[in-house]
């Protein structure tokens, strides 16, 4: 049922007013203080803290095969995990949402449990939402004939309204819920300190492999751009202008207005791609929307961009027009283009049972650490992508997004560097498979992206024959040429005069550095001690009869000897944890 907005008088200004404040009481009460203990609390409450880096720890180590009992004690910890961010609010439930993306992380039991994670939530009143149409809007609610308050959908950042422009149609308004954005900014900088602990308390070959900091601002990052609604809508114009005419049965909603709250788009009457009647397509028109979906989604990532959200319940089936259509932009990232080429490739390998070359791309993609054996990394990719060769692209078993997962934990357990955007980039493309399976499952996602294997082709070669890309080559290439007789004769007369040198600086890695720094100060903590207890045998053998510093011999024997059984025993047990967290990997 359509509900009229009060229109702007008085009356509506005095009780917008009061909601206003309301709101801005709300915002400021969200402090770093309040909520770390918030945070806190909520972990103990749950018995999570040591756990989860003890669970990562043991995942890391890579032991495949667990025992029932672990099994049933993991899912459990995820369950704790699950309910503590739904707790806790949207920037938890957005980070659980990532999380579920490191399966080189986290175990499967905890990363299955945290897809549950609920981003539908109780709707705020529509009086708070009211505020924020007309605070941001120039026309305020009279922007609008009317607007339904019951709104379509209620996520954590936002809630969408289903309203109708004066002298226009009618149209989606999605509106940021108004602490969303401050509780982000808060809520981060606590993240951020958990992760500095975390990272500090990795073994020393993880620490070289893995940043948690990073991966929290890249968290960060996309989440602020999923609450700038004008980025939202720079990203949709973008590829509808771009991508539009090129698809026959995918499409983009259009954009009316958008402002950094506030988001007026086309309203799309149809069904959820989960819920469209199977009988209002032919085959042939489920396979032609399965075919340009998969085909958009590859062209996109070509170009430089992922949906990482592009899952069922972010497309709609228009009644109208029968195309499919991608409501929501908000979860996206950008992908360097030499990346998608090299997954490109990959695949084009899987297809011509090329295991042993589709292991060498793989390698282009993680980084060798001092600590990485390469030979046993592309052993193990080796492997792992013959169980993909002639495997039907239509499980959950075997999907290229799980492929890129499965390579990513083979080079983490294997201490390589790793991009921090492939995982969101994977389970962007996890989702799209899915999709597709749901539309089409007749035919095999791998035989679609196979089909597109002239374009992509095609954009590889245009991109790394450009001239654009190639004029740095060509330019230091002139230079050398140009430059190569002044040189090679400065050379030569260096060598005729006996001048040579070579000037070498050794440059320790930073693991190795830290390292060092750790003996040295057992060694320094081992010479305090041992001068503690030097030093209170000479006091005490001076003054056989008197006192030190009003002290009696027993008192300073009694003192020294405390102090060094206490940093002994803490030397011990730095010692024996250094041990222990070595033993797990």
């Amino acid at each position: 049922m359509n509900a009229s907005v009060e229109k702007t008088g008085p009356e509506c200004l005095s009780a917008l007013s009061a909601v206003g404040e309301a709101i801005e009481k709300e915002i400021a009460e969200i402090t770093i203080g309040k909520r770390s203990r918030k945070i806190i609390s909520v972990f103990a409450k749950n018995g999570l803290g040591m756990l989860i880096k003890d669970v990562m720890a043991k995942k890391l180590a890579g032991k495949r095969k667990l025992s029932q009992h672990e099994n049933e004690y993991l899912w459990k910890i995820g369950k704790r995990l699950r309910l503590a961010f739904e707790e806790l609010g949207p920037t938890f439930i957005k980070l659980g949402q990532v999380l579920v993306t490191r399966q080189d992380l986290l175990p499967e039991p905890i990363t299955l449990e945290l897809e549950k994670l609920l981003d539908k939530v109780p709707p705020i009143e529509f009086s708070k939402i009211q505020y924020i149409i007309e605070k941001e809007l120039p026309d305020g609610a009279n922007t609008f004939e009317w607007i339904d308050e019951e709104p379509l959908g209620s996520a954590s950042l936002a809630q969408v309204y289903k309203a109708k422009l004066k002298g226009g149609p009618m149209v989606a308004l999605k509106v940021v819920r108004p602490t969303v954005e401050k509780l982000f900014q808060t809520d981060i900088i606590v993240i951020k300190k958990m992760a500095s602990w975390l990272q500090k308390r990795l073994p020393p070959e993880l620490q070289a492999a893995l940043d948690f900091r990073e991966l929290v601002q890249d968290y960060y990052s996309s989440a602020m751009d999923e609450l700038d609604m004008m980025e939202e809508a720079r990203k949709m114009r973008e590829m509808k202008k771009k991508y539009g005419k090129k698809s026959e049965y995918v499409d983009v909603p259009e954009v009316y207005e958008a402002t950094k709250n506030v988001l007026i788009m086309e309203y799309i009457d149809g069904w959820l791609i989960k819920d469209f009647p199977v009988d209002f397509f032919t085959f042939e028109e489920r396979v032609k929307i399965m075919i340009d979906l998969v085909h958009h989604y590859v062209q996109t990532m070509l170009d430089g961009h992922y949906h990482a959200d592009a899952h069922g319940s972010n497309i709609m089936i228009n009644k109208h027009t029968k195309k499919a259509v991608i409501i929501d932009w908000g979860m996206t990232g950008r992908i360097d283009s030499i990346m998608t080429q090299i997954l490109m490739r990959v695949i084009m390998h899987i297809q011509l049972n090329q295991a042993e070359d589709a292991a060498e791309v793989f390698m282009e993609l993680v980084t060798p650490t001092i600590y990485t054996d390469v030979v046993k990394v592309k052993d193990e990719l080796r492997t792992l992508v013959l169980n993909y060769v002639s495997a039907h692209q239509g499980s959950s078993r075997y999907n290229y997004g799980r492929l890129v997962l499965e390579a990513i934990s083979i080079g983490i357990k294997n201490y390589c560097k790793i991009p921090n955007g492939l995982a969101l980039w994977a389970k962007g493309f996890s989702a799209t498979e899915g999709t597709a399976r749901w539309i089409c499952p007749e035919i095999s996602y791998g035989q679609v992206v196979e089909a597109y294997e002239i374009p992509i082709l095609k954009s590889i070669l245009s991109k790394r024959f450009n001239f654009r890309a190639n004029a740095s080559l060509l330019a230091e290439s002139s230079e050398m040429v140009a430059t190569f007789p002044r040189r090679f004769n400065k050379v030569m007369e260096i060598l005729a005069d006996n001048k040579l040198r070579l000037n070498m600086q050794i440059q320790p890695d930073p693991v190795i550095r830290n390292i060092l720094n750790q003996i040295a100060n057992r060694l320094a903590l081992a010479l305090v001690t041992f001068a503690i207890i030097v030093a209170s045998g000479f006091i005490i053998s001076s003054i056989p009869n008197g006192t030190f510093l009003w002290m009696s011999k027993e008192t300073i024997a009694n003192v020294g000897l405390t102090v060094s059984i206490i940093l002994v025993i803490f030397l011990i047990w730095r010692l024996f944890r250094t041990r222990k967290h070595r033993s797990l990997f």
